[in-house]
């Protein structure tokens, strides 16, 4: 933890953008909750379910092509307060969508929000490498994701209780004060980046990108190794366990906060632990260890107090994966084409979580059991060790650091 606070006090412009990504990521939790709530509150299918735990993935990866080249183009300050924006107005309007009938406004706006969101975070991954050299940005790309673990529990674990306290809408609301508070934020910081100038319009743009991904090869593999980290996407399987075991003994906003409260605390523990350990090879051993901890929660689901144990086994090495993975892109990629390919590797990503997300509905709802559905996840991080051990030993990989 030290090694963070240091990080922040030697890099005051980190120091400002995790304090908006804390204050932004805490908020949305909120009205995740609330999302979920409603919509076992309306009594929707599993197919319902996972459609919309899709949608999250989704709007990302439709935006993702276009996304690259307008942030490799534009002031990453003037682009992220426009996309703050959207995220607000999105946020706010969920208030009106109050039954069934209102499913398509619900599709809509969770789509706008998340494809902001996903526009949001890939510029400021792209940002990063700019203003950070490569020792400080492991540590930045750690940070990031322990920072959005800490407020994913804070957000899920408190937001499951003030939904039951003071209602669905209210969550909504107060996601959008958050994001307030965050374009105000971000509105008083200075960040100054050079442009790489460019004579080519987007659709030469992303013809190139293509181009040179074609010619590096260890790129698309690294990008196709994140995406591994994608089936990560329980949303819909923790739904779908409260909707069948746990209705009974909690509140649903309760029993879904705490199951992902339980999870998050994984997800920031887990690097403060693990960092001080890691190379390539001890990576390959995370993917499955993470097989072994998903694997472990498939035979438990069914005990809501069990599953909370297991969910937290489940946390301790997403973070770390995440973290390290994105960083060895981000090492063999070059400065010009970041945002390009920082889109197309969260696109990846996203398309591989929306793609679990569906997997979880669509296998539930012919009559595939959720236990075996979670032992199928863990062993896709299986074939994600393997597939890393392979890259290592074909391209020579070197150490982050």
């Amino acid at each position: 933890m030290n090694d963070y606070i240091q990080l922040l006090k030697s890099e005051p412009i980190l120091q400002r953008l995790s304090l908006i990504q804390f204050i932004s990521y805490f908020g949305a939790w909120f009205s995740n909750i609330a999302i979920y709530t409603l919509l076992l509150e309306m009594n929707v299918s599993a197919g319902i379910i996972s459609f919309v735990a899709m949608l999250h993935f989704l709007a990302g990866v439709v935006q993702a092509p276009f996304s690259g080249p307008i942030i490799d183009s534009m002031k990453p300050k003037k682009l992220m307060l426009v996309i703050i924006l959207i995220e607000l107005l999105a946020t706010f309007f969920l208030i009106f969508v109050n039954s069934v009938e209102d499913l398509m406004l619900l599709y809509l706006l969770i789509f706008i929000k998340m494809a902001a969101a996903s526009f949001y975070f890939t510029t400021e991954m792209s940002l990063l490498p700019k203003i950070l050299p490569m020792k400080k940005l492991q540590k930045a790309n750690e940070m990031h994701s322990v920072i959005w673990s800490f407020s994913y529990t804070l957000g899920m674990s408190l937001g499951g209780f003030v939904v039951y306290a003071f209602g669905i809408k209210f969550a909504f609301i107060f996601d959008s004060m958050m994001f307030f508070v965050a374009f105000f934020l971000l509105y008083k910081v200075t960040i100054e980046v050079e442009l790489i100038q460019k004579n080519e319009n987007i659709l030469e743009m992303i013809q190139d990108t293509f181009v040179y991904l074609k010619k590096e090869t260890l790129s698309w593999q690294l990008m196709l190794l994140h995406a591994f980290v994608g089936l990560t996407a329980f949303d819909a399987l923790v739904a779908l366990m409260v909707d069948k075991y746990y209705a009974g003994i909690l509140a649903t906003s309760l029993a879904l906060g705490l199951l992902h409260a339980s999870r998050a605390i994984g997800l920031v523990i887990g690097p403060m632990i693990l960092s001080k350990f890691l190379n390539n090879k001890v990576v390959v051993l995370l993917f499955f260890a993470q097989a072994l901890a998903v694997l472990i929660w498939a035979f438990v689901l069914s005990d809501f107090y069990f599953s909370l144990g297991a969910s937290l086994l489940v946390g301790l090495f997403t973070t770390t994966l995440w973290s390290y993975t994105y960083t060895l892109l981000q090492k063999n990629i070059e400065e010009k084409y970041y945002g390009r390919i920082v889109a197309y590797n969260d696109m990846l990503f996203l398309s591989s979580a929306a793609f679990t997300s569906f997997m979880i509905g669509f296998l539930a709802t012919h009559n595939i059991s959720l236990e075996s559905i979670t032992a199928l996840m863990a062993g896709g991080f299986v074939i994600g060790g393997l597939y890393f051990a392979w890259i290592i030993k074909k391209s020579n990989l070197e150490e982050i650091v």
